[in-house]
């Protein structure tokens, strides 16, 4: 029977889906969609529903279709997974005996009924392929005239089996994980483990960036395999893309408040189908082609096929591809995209804020109940706001490329004018503001250079700098603190590339490659991070980003390769991320764990070339007590690192800055005499705001020195490598003795 050996076929396009427990209950075959392969196509289908159980073999089949043929017809089946044609058969109706195929008549054809399929046509049909997730297999129809032989229409219908990589335990897992590593870093930088700090957070941003540069992968225009597309879904909350209905509703009747026009493709699923796309228009025949561009150029609003809601093809039903595709396949209207992202990166803000508040007034309450010791998190309780300001730069920095994307993308889009506002608001002010923290950097890192001849001096020894800036240079070796400026341009252009080149595939793909091979070779040449096995673990992610280019400008179909190939090249990506993203993961995870196992955590990392550990106030570099620590922060003026009231926002109100402009002050120096070898004095004394006099040590500068604990930093080596960067220009009187709170800390060697 004919119907049986169609269905058969589409069961054979069905062969392969991973085993995934839970992921469905029932064996099944499904196909949602029937979508037209040929210009002036005479047989179309505005609903396609097919479901084949194997349980008790029958197929349940909706459609609702449209008919010019007369006469009589015979259908050229090809059945192919993959891209490889494995089943190419030809039908004649007329043997099935089936009124309305025998011969063709004209009209409108609703059908809906359940066929029983035979054991023969099922036992074509191989066990894994309804097992094997996201199974990429196509059945082909061309309705030809017994006559002449002629194709006088042509469909195709896509199978799936139910199973897929796309799931929501996965994506809470990646969330969690992600979450707690970037707490876990803030944690251990709060107890004073400054060093295990920066390299837990420096690998947990890593971690998220790959997360985002997968979701990037799925949100091209490029024709994507059904696996790589669920596979990239897996990762779109990292892009702020997450389906909650009641928000969906707000945001649905925000737009119609504000002037826009919602999609409604939910809404119409019953009527209609949508197809959403797995190939790039390149592979399919040149009719069908000009059928799909002419179906996009006839809507009266869209001057371009990219703009403003979905494409409705000629039979009447929708087609999605891009950032469209990622939003129908999270369940939320393609027009509530846009306030989805915003909304979500706003909450997480918010979130983290009420977060960092709580935290800190637990804190207060435990100290306060002797629950725990006062000096545990002293230096986040005492300066918690220019914390809270640094964490909040951060938030901005992990949201960037999120916010790039969607913002740029609603230019093209333009749901509401109220949209349009809120887009130009956000990238606006999220690239001002961190292109303006990026120049403070390095504003600060030239200073330091002048004054020290070494930019980790003051990046790393002002507290505030380091609490405050520290997210954009801390992941970095110190000399290398001009690199979020190239970070930040590869993320804006990225999203210009996704956001605007939708429309153009091959664009979009070379632009990806050319973008991803600068930063592989950039982070190779300049190995910019701060150690080792930092620069490996971001480089292997640069090259997996650059393999990923290459498979995205395969798949634009530039090299006119056959459809195999893309089959092929999709299970190759899945796996090679897969297990790319298994490895980090675990990398991340064990690092973090053994980092709270041990006694001291900085112990765990060797000190960084940039002698950032001598500037440092961490528990583990320093050996002075916290009386000496107290004795230091007195002479400085401050409270336990921090100034009252000092804020970073002007460069003359840095604790380094100041105090240590005063020191390079030549016209206040006193040169020293043979009575004053081991003391300086300064002629305006009301500048000083320690209560203790500078002219006096607080430690002996003579005899005694062998009673004090040596600085780990005392060897010839750093004692010669601090003498040759950290020394100020205007200290080239041997005989002028350290600053008084930097004695016992290792600095006057």
């Amino acid at each position: 029977m004919w119907y049986s050996t169609l269905t058969s076929i589409f069961l054979l396009l069905t062969s392969l889906s991973a085993v995934l427990p839970g992921v469905a209950a029932e064996q099944m075959l499904v196909s949602n969609s029937l979508n037209t392969c040929q210009e002036d196509s005479m047989f179309t289908a505005s609903l396609f529903k097919v479901v084949y159980t194997p349980s008790n073999n029958t197929a349940s089949i909706n459609i609702v279709a449209t008919s010019s043929v007369e006469g009589s017809v015979v259908f050229d089946i090809a059945i192919s997974a993959y891209g490889y044609e494995i089943i190419r058969t030809k039908v004649d109706p007329c043997d099935t005996g089936l009124a309305g195929l025998c011969p063709m008549t004209a009209g409108k054809i609703p059908l809906d009924f359940n066929l029983p399929v035979g054991a023969a046509a099922a036992s074509q049909i191989p066990g894994i392929a309804y097992t094997f997730p996201d199974l990429d297999a196509t059945v082909r129809v061309f309705l030809n005239m017994t006559e002449t032989g002629k194709s006088v229409a042509c469909v195709e219908a896509d199978i799936s089996n139910g199973k897929t990589v796309d799931l929501i335990a996965v994506k809470w897992v990646l969330a969690i994980i992600a979450g707690l590593v970037l707490c876990s870093s803030a944690i251990i930088n709060g107890l004073g483990h400054s060093n295990a700090a920066a390299h837990i957070a420096s690998g947990a941003l890593s971690l998220f960036g790959f997360f985002q540069a997968q979701a990037m992968l799925g949100l091209t225009g490029i024709h994507l395999p059904p696996v790589v597309q669920s596979w990239t879904q897996d990762f779109q909350w990292s892009m702020g893309i997450i389906s909650v209905d009641f928000m969906q509703d707000i945001f649905t009747w925000y737009q119609r408040a504000t002037g826009g026009t919602p999609s409604t493709i939910f809404d119409s699923l019953t009527t209609v189908s949508v197809q959403v796309e797995k190939r790039g228009l390149s592979m399919l025949p040149d009719t069908a082609v000009n059928l799909y561009r002419r179906s996009a150029a006839i809507l009266p609003s869209v001057p371009t096929l990219f703009k403003r809601a979905n494409v409705m093809t000629g039979s009447g039903s929708y087609i999605v591809y891009g950032i469209q595709r990622v939003a129908f396949k999270a369940d939320i209207e393609t027009t509530n995209l846009f306030m989805t992202g915003l909304t979500f990166f706003c909450l997480f803000v918010v979130f983290t804020m009420g977060a960092v508040a709580a935290f800190k007034g637990l804190c207060e309450l435990a100290v306060k109940q002797k629950w725990m010791k006062p000096d545990t998190f002293l230096e986040f309780r005492n300066g918690w706001l220019t914390v809270l300001k640094g964490i909040l730069f951060r938030l901005t920095l992990i949201g960037y490329p999120q916010m790039a994307i969607l913002c740029l993308w609603e230019f093209t889009q333009r749901d509401s004018p109220a949209e349009v506002v809120l887009a130009v608001f956000f990238i606006v002010g999220m690239t001002a503001t961190l292109g303006w923290a990026a120049s403070k950097v390095i504003r600060i890192a030239r200073r330091s250079v002048v004054m020290h001849r070494n930019p980790a001096y003051i990046l790393f020894s002002d507290p505030q700098a380091l609490n405050k800036w520290g997210f954009l240079y801390v992941q970095f070796r110190a000399s290398a603190y001009y690199f979020i400026i190239p970070v930040l341009g590869y993320t804006l252009v990225k999203a210009m590339f996704i956001a605007f080149g939708q429309a153009n595939s091959t664009a979009q793909a070379v632009g990806f490659l050319i973008i991803e091979a600068a930063a592989l070779i950039c982070a190779s040449v300049l190995r910019p991070w701060m150690d080792k096995s930092t620069n490996s673990f971001n480089i292997a992610i640069c090259a997996v980003n650059f393999i990923n280019a290459i498979f995205l400008l395969i798949f634009s179909d530039v090299f006119s390769q056959p459809p195999l190939v893309n089959g092929v090249i999709g299970l190759i990506l899945f796996f090679l991320n897969a297990i790319f993203a298994t490895i980090l993961l675990i990398m991340v995870i064990v690092s973090t764990t053994l980092v709270f196992y041990r006694k001291n955590p900085d112990g765990r990392y060797q000190f960084m070339a940039d002698d950032r550990t001598s500037f440092m106030k961490s528990q583990s570099a320093l050996t002075g007590t916290t009386e000496l620590d107290a004795l230091a922060a007195t002479a400085r003026g401050d409270k336990a690192g921090y100034k009252n009231g000092l804020d970073l926002d002007e460069d003359n109100e840095s604790i380094s800055s100041a105090s240590l402009r005063r020191r390079t002050d030549t016209s206040n120096l006193t040169l020293p005499t043979a009575g004053q070898h081991n003391s300086y004095s300064r002629h305006n004394s009301d500048r000083s705001h320690s209560p203790i006099d500078p002219a006096v040590p607080l430690f002996p500068a003579g005899g005694n020195q062998q009673q004090r604990a040596a600085s780990p930093y005392g060897n010839g080596q750093a004692a010669a490598f601090r003498a040759q960067n950290n020394a100020s220009p205007a200290s080239g009187f041997r005989s002028a003795s350290p600053s008084p709170w930097q004695r016992g800390a290792g600095y006057e060697h």
